[in-house]
C-alpha cells in the first residue's frame, strides 16, 4: 500500500491523501487550502494525480478544508463514489454551494477559470453515499470503517485495511466533551496512523472555564457598553456557542442582551443539527434528553437569527450593548468584516476569537496585535479589546492527540503528523517517541510512503 500526501502536510489545510493498492487508488479528503494568499494559490494548480483514475472518495468531515476541492475533482474527471455519515453530506452541499461564489471571486482576483460552479456541486452529489459509524465498506482491496471522531456532528476517523495492513485516518479529532456530540471513539489497533496536529503543542482551558470566561466578557461589554463581535465558524461552533449563551440566559448568569447570530450559513446548517438532534447516533445523551424534555437550545431570550441582507444591516441600528455572532471564523469573509469595520476601532468593544486563526488571515493579523488592518481597502484602527478562549476549539489539544495515538500504541509502526502549522506538529511528534516510544514523522507536500 502507498500513501501520497498531497495536502495537509506541514499545513493545517488541504487535506488530500492519496492510497494506492492493487491498481485501486482511493483518496481519503480533498479540501480546500485556506489561510494566506500563496497558500490558496494552490487551489488553483491541476490535482497531482488522474482524477478519472480514482475509484472513490471518503471524507471525514464537511469542513471546506476537507471538502473544497471535490467539485473540481468532479470538474477534473473523477466519477467514482464519495463516501461519508449523513450529516457530512448534509453540510457539504451547503458548505460547497456557498463557497462556490467566494471562490469564484478569488479566480477573478487571481485571473483564473473558476475553480467549479454550482452544476459541479450537484453532481458531486450525485456521487455521495451516506454511511453509518461502523457500517464498513469495501472497495477494490480496500476495507473502511468509519470511526466517531468527536470533532463536528458527523466528524470520523477512518480505518483503512488492505494488503494485511491497518491505516488510520484522524481527520479531525474532537476537544471533548462536546456539549452536542458524542466524544471521539478510540481505534484499538492499526499499524499506521495519520494524527491532526492544529493543537499538538497545546492545552485547552477546561469547558467549564470557557462558560465562565465568556460569562465575563459579556457581563463587562455590558458594563462598558460596547458591541462583542465573535468571528465564528458557521458549522459546529456556531451551535455549541448557541447551546452555551443558552444556558447563560436560562439560567440568568448574563445580563439580558440582543445576541445576533448574523451568518445565512450558520442559520441553515442549524437546521441539520435539528434533523438529527434526537439521533442516538450523533447527539450525545444529555443533549438529546435536554431537547425531547422541551429545551428549544438553539432559541432563547434576546436571540435574533438574521438572515437577509436587510436584517444584518438593521443590526447596526439597535444601540450598545450587544454581541454579534457571524461568519467568517478567520474574518476572511462574510459579514464579520463590516462589524469589524464599524466597532475595531471603538475601546469600549470587543472581538473574541473562538477558533483556529491560520497564518496570513485577518483574524490572526488582529489576535496576534495588529494596530491596524484594511478591511474593504480602509485602514481600521485595532483599539477594541482582543480575546481568545481556546476551550471553544473543536480540535483536541495534545493531551488528547496523544490519548488516541496510545489506544493504539500496542501495534503501532509509526505515525505521521499531518494537518498542523510546523511548530504543532513538531511539538506533537517529540511528545509521541518521547512518551509513547513510537517513531513519529512530519511529512512533506508530495513525499511518499510504502507501508
Amino acid at each position: 500500500m502507498k500513501l501520497t500526501f498531497w495536502g495537509g502536510a506541514k499545513m493545517v489545510t488541504g487535506a488530500n491523501y492519496l492510497l494506492e493498492s492493487g491498481g485501486t487508488k482511493i483518496l481519503i479528503d480533498c479540501g480546500l487550502h485556506q489561510g494566506s494568499r500563496y497558500c490558496e494559490r494552490h487551489n488553483f494548480e491541476p490535482f497531482p494525480y488522474k482524477p478519472e483514475e480514482i475509484t472513490a472518495v471518503f471524507v471525514t468531515h464537511a469542513h471546506i478544508d476537507h471538502i473544497g476541492r471535490l467539485p473540481s475533482l468532479y470538474r477534473a474527471g473523477f466519477r467514482g463514489e464519495i463516501y461519508s455519515t449523513g450529516p457530512t453530506k448534509d453540510f457539504a452541499e451547503l458548505l460547497l454551494l456557498d463557497s462556490e461564489h467566494i471562490l469564484r471571486r478569488e479566480a477573478e482576483r487571481e485571473k483564473k477559470p473558476p475553480l467549479y460552479d454550482t452544476n459541479d456541486v450537484v453532481q458531486t452529489m450525485g456521487l455521495w453515499r451516506k454511511q453509518s459509524y461502523h457500517e464498513k465498506v469495501t472497495v477494490g482491496p480496500y476495507e473502511i470503517e468509519f470511526y466517531d471522531a468527536g470533532h463536528i456532528l458527523g466528524s470520523s476517523s477512518l480505518v483503512v485495511k488492505t494488503e494485511g495492513k491497518t491505516a488510520v485516518f484522524s481527520g479531525d479529532l474532537g476537544n471533548t466533551p462536546a456539549p452536542l456530540i458524542k466524544p471521539v471513539e478510540y481505534v484499538k489497533e492499526a499499524n499506521y496512523a495519520l494524527v491532526e496536529s492544529v493543537y499538538g503543542g497545546r492545552v485547552h482551558e477546561r469547558p467549564e472555564a470557557r462558560k465562565d470566561q465568556l460569562e465575563n466578557l459579556i457581563e463587562d461589554i455590558v458594563k462598558s457598553g460596547g458591541t462583542l463581535m465573535i468571528p465564528s465558524f458557521a458549522l459546529e461552533r456556531t451551535q455549541e456557542l448557541l447551546t452555551e449563551l443558552n444556558e447563560l440566559v436560562e439560567n440568568g448568569r448574563i445580563p439580558r442582551v440582543p445576541i445576533f447570530i448574523d451568518s445565512p450559513l450558520a442559520i441553515r446548517l442549524t437546521s441539520v443539527y435539528q434533523k438529527y438532534s434526537t439521533d442516538p447516533r450523533y447527539f450525545n445523551k444529555e443533549a438529546i434528553a435536554a431537547i425531547q424534555g422541551g429545551d428549544a437550545i438553539f432559541n432563547f431570550a434576546g436571540l435574533k437569527m438574521t438572515l437577509t441582507t436587510e436584517q444584518s444591516k438593521e443590526i447596526n441600528n439597535v444601540p450598545p450593548p450587544k454581541v454579534i455572532v457571524a461568519g467568517a471564523g478567520m474574518s476572511n469573509g462574510g459579514r464579520i468584516l463590516h462589524h469589524e469595520q464599524r466597532y475595531l476601532s471603538d475601546p469600549k468593544s470587543a472581538i473574541l476569537f473562538i477558533g483556529y486563526q491560520a497564518k496570513g488571515s485577518l483574524g490572526r493579523e488582529i489576535l496576534d496585535g495588529a494596530d491596524s488592518v484594511k478591511i474593504y481597502g480602509e485602514e481600521i484602527p485595532v483599539r477594541c479589546k482582543k480575546v481568545a478562549i481556546g476551550g471553544y476549539s473543536a480540535h483536541a489539544d495534545q493531551p488528547q492527540l496523544l490519548r488516541w495515538a496510545s489506544s493504539m500504541r500496542g501495534s503501532l509502526k509509526k505515525i505521521f503528523v499531518v494537518q498542523g502549522e510546523e511548530k504543532e506538529a513538531g511539538a506533537l511528534a517529540q511528545k509521541i517517541k518521547d512518551e509513547l516510544a513510537i517513531e513519529a514523522e512530519i511529512p512533506s507536500l508530495g513525499e511518499e510512503a510504502v507501508l
